[in-house]
């Protein structure tokens, strides 16, 4: 088995189960007579916290995080062409899936009986952000054999926020592009594209203000049903306890009942014990 194989299995236990299946690996390499490979697994290290989130999200979520480092390379490439409207699509785009994947960590953690705290998550969603920078990151998340987190500082010599993204730079040759753009938004008919986007904003949020008012609706609804139910459970249980002093009374006066009446028939026999007696006496 090469270190590779074993790396894989190992990083793919619990926390727990790391260091006694690293030696025990590493026992078995010295026994086949593989020191350099006893060597090496004996080197591996124990995975933090955030470092095992991360491979338990790559085992459940494959496909969601190659297609996350599959933007990665998409990025890499807007960077090297200065392709800033590309950047400005592709940072959004890596914001969103960082953030979904971060919130599937945290569900996959839970499930495998390990709550990821929020500085752990933290770092989950930094080193995701690392992997799309740092090709080298990368290949360790996609076979999940990270030990730590990485930490994400931009792609290339631009700062982690991509000026590029925000404004082109000043040259000669951004002038005409600028003015273009400037004669292209005065011409009828033609639309301007940053109008264009700063109106699709504004539509996105009315839309998300419109959701959150009938979200709120929605929870001031629920939270009056519950309370409604609440008080119908109180009333419920308070009846029930009346029927059950009703019921334990009834029981009490049945139990009585029954003694009566045993107690009432033993009178009756003995009083008819007495009067057979009397009259055999008397005749």
């Amino acid at each position: 088995m090469s270190l590779g194989e074993v790396a894989a299995d190992l990083y793919g236990l619990a926390p727990g189960e790391f260091v006694a299946a690293r030696t025990e690996r590493a026992r078995a390499a010295t026994a086949a007579g593989d020191r350099e490979l006893a060597s090496a697994i004996g080197a591996l290290r124990k995975p933090t916290v955030a470092a095992w989130t991360v491979n338990a999200l790559v085992r459940a979520a494959p496909g969601e995080v190659e297609a996350l480092l599959g933007l990665g390379e998409k990025l890499r490439t807007a960077q090297r062409e200065l392709s800033g409207e590309q950047l400005r699509l592709l940072t959004r785009q890596r914001r969103q899936v960082v953030d979904a994947l971060t919130a599937r960590a945290q569900e996959v953690a839970a499930e495998s009986g390990y709550p990821a705290s929020a500085a752990v998550l933290r770092q989950v969603g930094e080193t995701l952000t690392a992997a799309l920078a740092d090709p080298a990151v990368a290949e360790r998340v996609r076979t999940a054999t990270l030990a730590t987190a990485a930490a994400y500082s931009g792609f290339g010599p631009v700062e982690p926020d991509l000026a590029l993204v925000r404004e082109e730079p000043e040259s000669i040759a951004a002038a005409p592009r600028r003015k273009s753009r400037a004669k292209r938004a005065q011409e009828p008919g033609e639309e301007d594209p940053v109008a264009a986007r700063e109106a699709e904003e504004r539509r996105q949020d009315e839309r998300l203000r419109a959701a959150e008012k009938q979200a709120r609706a929605d929870l001031d609804a629920a939270e009056q049903d519950a309370r409604r139910a609440a008080d119908e459970l109180r009333g419920t249980e308070s009846r029930v306890g009346e029927l059950r002093d009703e019921l334990a009374a009834a029981e009490d006066r049945h139990r009585f009942a029954r003694q009566a009446d045993k107690a009432a028939r033993e009178a009756v026999r003995a009083a008819t014990t007495d009067w057979e007696r009397a009259r055999r006496r008397l005749h």
